[in-house]
C-alpha cells in the first residue's frame, strides 16, 4: 500500500471518528439554559437596616421592619427627579448641559456620559439618569425643570405648575428674583421643589439637597418615604416605561456623533430575572404576578438598597423599599430585594386571595423590540411545527386607515394561524413519528454540522474508491511493460 494511499485512509478514518464523537456528544450532553433554582434568604438572613411594603391599592403598609427610620436614598432620590421631570418638561424637547450641571458632581459619579455644551432630548435625558444612574442627567434636568417652571409659571402671572406654585415661591424662598434663582441658584431651586412635592405626599421625614442622591447628611428619608415617592411617580406611563426598559442605545448628539455612542443597561436584575421573587425562602408560591420595574442605589454612607414596584394576583400594586444593606452585602442586593418583596406579596395575597390578573411571571416582561419586529408566534415554536394555513382577514376596500410604510393596518390586528388538523399525515407523513426529524428541526446547527461531514466522508469514500481503482490500472500497467518480446520461432502446426 503506497503512502497516499494510506494517507487517505488515515483521513477517512479520522473523519469518521471526528463524526461518531459529535454524535455521541450531541446524543449525550446538552447545554441546558434554565437558571437554577435559587432559595431566597429568610427575614431573619436578609441584612437591611430598614424595609417597608405599601401596598397602593389598600393605602396601608403591609410588612416593613422600622419604616419610618431615617435613611440616606442614595440614587434613590432620581425617582422625584424622574417624576418632576416628567410634570415639568416635554420628553421631546432638547437641553444643552451646562457647566455649573457638570461641575456639581463629583469625579467618581455614574454618569450618562454626557459633555458641557452637549445638547439631547429630555427623553434621552431621562434613561440617562434611571438605567445607568447618571448625576450628570440628573442635575441637567433639574436645572431644565425649573427654567421651565419660571419660564411658564412666572411670579406676574396668576398661572400655577403641577404643585401649585409658580416662581413666587422661589422667590419668596430665597429672598431674590427670578433672574438671580437663573443664574446661579437652579440646582437649589430644584431641591426646595423636591421638598415641596415630597411634603405634598405626605412624606414627613424626608429632605433633599440635591437632585441625584450624592451624600449629604442633610439629604435623607425613609422606607417608607420612598414607597410613596415611587407610588406617585408610577401614576405616570412614561415613568413606568423608564423602569421597565432593561437597556437603552444612546441617539447621536452634537457631541457624540454616531447612534448608539453608549448602550445602557437596567441594573436591577430582578426586571431581567422575575422569577426570583416567585417564592419565599420557605417555597411558598409568593402570587406575584409582574415586576413593572424599580431604582436602585448605593454610596458608601448610604449601603445599597432599591425600591421596587410589582403587581400581585390579586391585582394590588405594591411598593417595596429595602435601605441600608451594608457594603461587606453589596453582592447580595438583589437577593435581600427579592426576599423582601416575595414575603410582600405574599402577604398581600392572604390578606385577599382572589386571582384577578391572568397569568404568571414573565409574561408581563418586555424587551426593547419595535412593534414591527415583535413576535407573531410563540418563540419555542419552530416554523416547521406548525402545519396548517394562515388565515389572513380581508380589509374593506373603502378603508382609509391604510397605516404608515412597514406598519399594520386594522386589518393586521386579528391574523391567526389555524392548524387543519385533518392535514398533519397528507402534507408530512413522517413527522408524526420521527424523532429524527424533530430532533434535525430543534438543532439546525449540529444537524448542519453533520451533514457537512457525512458530506466529506462520501467525498474521501469516492476518493478512495477512485484510488484503488487507479492503483490497480496502474499495476496492471507495469506488469505489462515489464514482459519482454518473444524473440523466439513462431512455431505453426
Amino acid at each position: 500500500m503506497n503512502g497516499t494511499l494510506k494517507k487517505t485512509i488515515s483521513g477517512l478514518l479520522a473523519a469518521t471518528f471526528t463524526v461518531l464523537s459529535f454524535m455521541v456528544l450531541v446524543g449525550f450532553v446538552r447545554a441546558d439554559v434554565d437558571q437554577p433554582e435559587v432559595t431566597l434568604p429568610t427575614l431573619e438572613e436578609v441584612k437591611a437596616t430598614t424595609y417597608c411594603v405599601y401596598d397602593k391599592t389598600d393605602d396601608e403598609i403591609i410588612f416593613s421592619q422600622d419604616p419610618d427610620k431615617q435613611i440616606y436614598p442614595a440614587s434613590m432620590t432620581k425617582i422625584m427627579t424622574a417624576m418632576l421631570a416628567l410634570d415639568y418638561l416635554d420628553t421631546s424637547a432638547s437641553l444643552t448641559v451646562s457647566q455649573n450641571a457638570i461641575d456639581n458632581i463629583s469625579f467618581d459619579s455614574t454618569v450618562m456620559g454626557l459633555i458641557v455644551g452637549e445638547t439631547t432630548t429630555v427623553s434621552e435625558l431621562l434613561y440617562g439618569l434611571m438605567l445607568p444612574s447618571g448625576n450628570d442627567a440628573a442635575n441637567v434636568l433639574a436645572e431644565g425643570v425649573i427654567e421651565a417652571l419660571i419660564k411658564n409659571y412666572p411670579s406676574d402671572s396668576l398661572s400655577a405648575g403641577p404643585d401649585g406654585i409658580n416662581a413666587t415661591y422661589f422667590e419668596d424662598y430665597f429672598g431674590m428674583s427670578s433672574e438671580d434663582i437663573l443664574a446661579s441658584y437652579k440646582l437649589s431651586a430644584f431641591a426646595a421643589l423636591m421638598n415641596y412635592r415630597a411634603q405634598s405626599l405626605g412624606c414627613v421625614n424626608t429632605h433633599f439637597v440635591n437632585a441625584h442622591g450624592l451624600h449629604s447628611d442633610d439629604h435623607y428619608t425613609t422606607a417608607s418615604d420612598l414607597t410613596k415617592i415611587m407610588a406617585a411617580a408610577a401614576e405616570r406611563p412614561d415613568f413606568c416605561k423608564l423602569i421597565h426598559t432593561p437597556t437603552h442605545y444612546f441617539a447621536k448628539t452634537n457631541m457624540h456623533v454616531e447612534d448608539g455612542w453608549s448602550i445602557v443597561t437596567n441594573s436591577n436584575k430582578i426586571l431581567l430575572d422575575p422569577w426570583l421573587i416567585a417564592k419565599t425562602a420557605e417555597g411558598e408560591a409568593t402570587h406575584a404576578v409582574c415586576v413593572v420595574g424599580g431604582k436602585t442605589g448605593t454610596t458608601s454612607n448610604a449601603g445599597t438598597g432599591m425600591t421596587i414596584y410589582t403587581v400581585n394576583e390579586n391585582g394590588h400594586e405594591l411598593f417595596t423599599a429595602v435601605c441600608g444593606i451594608p457594603g461587606e452585602y453589596y453582592s447580595y442586593q438583589t437577593r435581600y430585594v427579592a426576599a423582601i418583596t416575595a414575603y410582600g406579596n405574599l402577604e398581600c395575597w392572604n390578606r385577599n386571595p382572589e386571582k384577578v390578573v391572568p397569568g404568571k411571571l414573565g409574561d408581563y416582561q418586555s424587551g426593547n423590540i419595535t412593534e414591527a419586529e415583535r413576535a407573531e408566534y410563540d418563540p419555542l415554536f419552530l416554523p416547521g411545527d406548525i402545519v396548517g394555513e394562515v388565515e389572513v382577514p380581508e380589509v374593506p376596500s373603502d378603508s382609509d386607515d391604510t397605516g404608515e410604510e412597514g406598519g399594520k393596518t386594522d386589518g393586521d390586528k386579528d391574523v391567526s394561524v389555524v392548524i387543519d388538523e385533518s392535514k398533519k399525515d397528507i402534507k408530512d407523513p413522517i413527522r408524526k413519528n420521527s424523532g429524527l426529524v424533530k430532533w434535525i428541526k430543534a438543532n439546525k446547527l449540529a444537524s448542519g454540522i453533520i451533514a457537512c461531514l457525512v458530506g466529506l466522508i462520501l467525498v474521501l469514500v469516492i476518493m478512495l474508491i477512485v484510488k484503488i481503482i487507479n492503483s490497480k490500472k496502474s499495476k496492471r500497467r507495469r506488469r505489462k511493460s515489464k514482459t519482454r518480446p518473444y524473440i523466439g520461432e513462431i512455431i505453426k502446426d
